[in-house]
């Protein structure tokens, strides 16, 4: 099944309207096996836009889909330049007040895991462990010919050795890490190979238009199924992706519970949408719940 590459989404007259009423989420998470899903809304806070709310980088950006990068090697040059260029600011991104909830949320207990549709490694980061990454990582690069990984720190290394000098001043960052750069910006920016069997890299991330690896769709279907209700935190739900997992566990019975400000395409499956800011949110249903969230000196040491 393939990611479908819808960009934008219209919220339909009838959806249920947003409450502030964290009841909920507090009682759903004081029950224990509660599945995390979550999407750019949550990273937001620090510092990486989402796609969709307000100043979303879809006003100003078109994602790289996975046809354009395999098919046309200029495309390829464009993408790794502000790739290149937008990983320095991305990769310095470090944990919000959202991400140390969920972590705290984790070690006691009260989650079965967590599915992300970030690609920014931030759950991690801030000390959640049972994470996975629907649409992979950017700081894993894979070879499109021998399948071969290697860390994103060492072909950055390598591109600033190939690409000396190379330091304009991007307009924006957007969740996927790539750079907004003009065609002069980019230049002449030199794209390096596969150092294994010299074939086309690509971030080990699932590009729009691409499929999510089947086994790992399978495993994200197990903990919908093995949860007592969703979580959704910070997406928009608009590509299938994600919203598929809030359909299985709406049409099983499950509660699905949103914290989103704006509306989402899995509204009319969810018993409740949160439209507060998520950290703030999040921070308070730790506090009914007595569980304290550390206030960010811990281990947020990037891979």
């Amino acid at each position: 099944m393939r990611m479908r590459p819808t960009l934008t989404w219209t919220p339909a007259e009838d959806l249920p309207p947003g409450t502030t009423d964290l009841e909920p989420v507090a009682d759903a998470l004081s029950g224990g096996g509660v599945l995390v899903l979550s999407g750019a809304g949550i990273s937001t806070e620090s510092g990486i836009p989402d796609y969709r709310g307000e100043g979303g980088s879809l006003s100003r950006h078109t994602p790289m889909t996975y046809q354009e990068f395999t098919a046309d090697a200029l495309a390829r040059r464009r993408y790794w330049a502000r790739s290149h260029l937008g990983w320095r600011t991305f990769g310095r991104a470090r944990p919000n007040t959202g991400h140390r909830a969920v972590a705290a949320f984790e070690r006691h207990g009260l989650l079965s895991g967590l599915i992300t549709q970030n690609v920014d490694r931030l759950h991690q980061a801030a000390g959640t462990a049972n994470v996975v990454e629907l649409h992979g990582s950017l700081d894993r690069v894979v070879c499109l010919s021998c399948g071969a990984l290697s860390p994103r720190r060492d072909l950055a290394r390598r591109l600033e050795e190939a690409n000396p000098g190379f330091d304009p001043v991007a307009a924006g960052i957007n969740p996927d890490g790539d750079a907004d750069l003009t065609d002069d910006q980019v230049g002449d920016f030199r794209v390096l190979p596969c150092t294994v069997c010299g074939g086309i890299l690509k971030p080990d991330v699932v590009f729009f238009g691409e499929a999510v690896p089947p086994a790992r769709v399978e495993h994200c279907r197990t903990l919908v199924r093995e949860a007592s209700s969703l979580l959704v935190l910070g997406s928009s739900l608009t590509v299938m992706s994600g919203l598929r997992f809030v359909r299985q566990a709406a049409q099983s019975g499950k509660p699905v519970l949103i914290v989103n400000r704006d509306p989402t395409r899995g509204d009319r499956h969810a018993r409740s949408r949160v439209a507060l800011p998520l950290g703030a949110a999040l921070i308070t249903v730790a506090a009914r719940l007595g569980v304290p969230v550390d206030g960010g000196a811990g281990d947020m040491t990037r891979p």
